[in-house]
């Protein structure tokens, strides 16, 4: 952390943990009994309850969106370039929730949590989540949060999908939809790295069939190169070219196979981080869930009838060099949002870091994304 805290930092932030103890029933047909999900709140709720926004984290994300929980912590949360006082997301204005989702390995009930039926982890027990159950989960905290109706839902990459979701199964409780570097559904390119990154996990000798808990390990090297695939979808070749190019690491070929390139370095370090602090299991799992979101699929594949219930307004954005989920996917979106006769405004911004760069704060991205949100704190009185 700074030595100091930034003016429009939300400061040290203490994560809550709800229990849920009303039984929950999920896609895919299991249901849990109970769960816990862990939140963080940021900025003040206002006495009607119609200034929340319900913050949505992608596939490695969680709960810890902005702010610092110790003066010892190196870094904010992960979306803290755009949560504060002053930024898109004021916290001035607006209250703002963020959660570590169901399934998740940073506190809420998941994988590696404890089955109360056995008392060890719920390993590859743990039902399959989808993207509908996650806002089913979201909708229940809203209720024991006293929040009727969001002033806007917002998502970067799954969480966009899950932004979506919203507008389709409660129409009624969001007035406005953020939808940031996201598609309406996997194409076979995405759902083949996502299988690439499985087979890495379940064929690693520690994975021993999800159950590496009972046996004191975990799938790290799995872990690790699912993650350095992953990374590489998340990144530009121009981004990539322009931070590492050719470069050696000792300026000279060494005819070997250990790191010799920067990149390679890069990539070894990035997953053996992630292997250190994400499940192998959550990770199966939220990789499923991307598979298998779909909100066309029910209504023979056009997008445009699946959002005829939608009520609220869209704001929809993509990033130039996106290759993970292109410009053309969101423009498939706000076509069929056209086609349904919803509200929604459209850029696509020129950034040249990929996938990666709804989390980084580029000057037009951040203008059209704070003067969207303006108008929304104005439409709520905040």
């Amino acid at each position: 952390m700074p030595d100091s805290l930034p003016a429009d930092s939300v400061g040290i932030v203490t994560p809550q943990t709800h229990h849920f103890d009303v039984p929950i029933d999920l896609a895919c047909g299991q249901t849990l009994e109970s769960y816990d999900l862990v939140v963080e709140t940021y900025g003040t709720l206002n006495a009607d309850a119609s200034n929340a926004v319900l913050i949505c984290h992608a596939l490695s994300g969680h709960h810890h969106a902005a702010g610092y929980h110790t003066p010892d912590d190196r870094k904010p949360g992960w979306w803290d370039s755009c949560i504060g006082p002053g930024k898109p997301i004021d916290t001035n204005r607006f209250f703002v929730v963020s959660l570590n989702n169901l399934g998740g390995c940073h506190g809420s009930t998941g994988p590696n949590s404890t089955n109360p039926a056995t008392g060890k982890p719920y390993g590859p027990e743990f039902p399959v989540i989808t993207v509908g159950d996650w806002v089913k989960s979201q909708a229940l905290l809203a209720d024991r949060l006293g929040i009727e109706c969001w002033a806007a839902i917002v998502g970067g990459s799954l969480g966009g999908m899950q932004a979506l979701q919203w507008s389709l199964d409660y129409p009624d409780r969001l007035r406005h939809a953020v939808v940031i570097a996201s598609t309406p559904r996997l194409t076979a390119q995405n759902i083949a790295f996502n299988e690439v990154a499985r087979q890495a996990i379940t064929t690693d000798r520690e994975f021993h069939d999800g159950r590496y808990y009972d046996h004191d390990t975990v799938p790290r090297r799995g872990l690790m190169l699912a993650r350095m695939v992953g990374h590489i979808t998340y990144l530009s070749d121009a981004s990539m070219g322009e931070k590492f190019g050719r470069e050696l690491r000792d300026q000279a070929y060494k005819f070997g196979y250990d790191a010799e390139f920067q990149v390679e370095s890069y990539l070894r370090y990035q997953g053996e981080r992630f292997s250190e602090s994400f499940d192998a299991n959550t990770y199966l799992l939220m990789t499923r869930a991307l598979d298998y979101f779909d909100p066309a699929y029910e209504f023979g594949g056009d997008l445009s009838k699946a959002l005829a219930s939608a009520r609220c307004e869209y704001l929809v954005l993509s990033f130039s060099t996106d290759w993970r989920f292109t410009p053309a996917r969101s423009e498939e979106m706000v076509n069929a949002m056209i086609a349904a006769r919803r509200k929604v405004s459209y850029a696509e911004v020129d950034a040249p870091w990929g996938h990666d760069a709804f989390l980084i704060p580029t000057p037009r991205y951040t203008d059209i994304f704070t003067a969207y949100m303006d108008r929304v704190a104005r439409e709520v009185g905040a």
